[in-house]
């Protein structure tokens, strides 16, 4: 297989974290193989339905997105414009919105007892905002990068790019546990926004069209789900970044994923067949 259909294989888009082409183009083919490899291993994979599209911000670089009460709250990234968003479901309009201080990169967001958490990249901090209102609360820290973000109901479970996943005490922020992710034996690296569905941990692959399913308690790798052509190419600008946002609607059992920049959210069903 040439280099070429590695990275095409993989879905790997090419675009950088903060929406700019990578320098290394060597390190984008290498994460491809890599991707592409570990998706050969035997793991289960799924395809995807699409069950409804709904209107999504151009303008929102998503980072973290979680569904509650018949609305969406989105972390979107950038320094300079970054906000948590409250956002209406049927039509994308943003309700409300909360601006970070512009040396702030939004990230990952959840929501545990009626209070909203969010990440930002390379800050080491926090910010915790009351749901109702969108009221900042208080701030926290944490030790290096800061990618998505998702609960299990009792932790704050935290990725930084790497193949760890963190547990945090949603109270004093400190590492419980730590679980490596693997797929077959093999690391997997570049785990970016979560979202926690039934007992598992649902992940994007930063750079790639891929959704891989975690148990977390092993880190094991329990299934891949290639998202490949879900925003067509027809609807792709050269602004339209990669796959991004995750969120899971427990109450109706609706699983919504979207991307950075895309002009349209979807409510997806994973199929038991790869055959999109």
């Amino acid at each position: 297989m040439s280099h070429a259909e590695r990275l095409h294989d993989a879905g790997i888009h090419g675009t950088g974290r903060c929406g700019t082409r990578p320098a290394a183009a060597l390190a984008a083919f290498l994460a491809a193989t890599a991707l592409a490899a570990a998706c050969t291993r035997g793991e289960p994979a799924t395809g995807y339905e699409v069950i409804a599209r709904f209107p999504h911000d151009t303008s929102a670089y998503t980072q973290g997105l979680v569904y509650h009460d018949g609305v969406f709250y989105e972390s979107t990234g950038r320094y300079g414009v970054s906000e948590l968003r409250r956002v209406e479901v049927e039509t994308g309009r943003v309700l409300q919105r909360v601006r970070l201080a512009p040396d702030r990169f939004g990230e990952g967001l959840a929501l545990l007892d009626g209070r909203l958490f969010q990440l930002t990249w390379e800050s080491g901090v926090g910010y915790i905002y009351d749901l109702e209102t969108l009221a900042l609360l208080d701030s926290f820290h944490y030790s290096g990068e800061g990618w998505g973000l998702t609960t299990d109901g009792k932790s704050l479970i935290m990725s930084d790019g790497s193949d760890t996943l963190r547990f945090l005490d949603p109270r004093t922020f400190e590492t419980v546990r730590t679980v490596a992710v693997h797929d077959n034996g093999s690391p997997l690296e570049d785990i970016n926004e979560l979202e926690y569905v039934g007992g598992v941990i649902y992940a994007n692959i930063y750079r790639s069209d891929w959704i891989v399913r975690i148990d977390p308690e092993s880190g094991r790798v329990l299934g891949w789900t290639n998202m490949r052509g879900l925003l067509p190419e027809r609807e792709r600008t050269p602004s339209t970044d990669v796959l991004n946002g995750i969120a899971y609607d427990s109450a109706g059992n609706r699983l919504f994923v979207t991307g950075k920049l895309w002009p349209a959210l979807f409510h997806v069903r994973l199929t038991s067949e790869a055959t999109p």
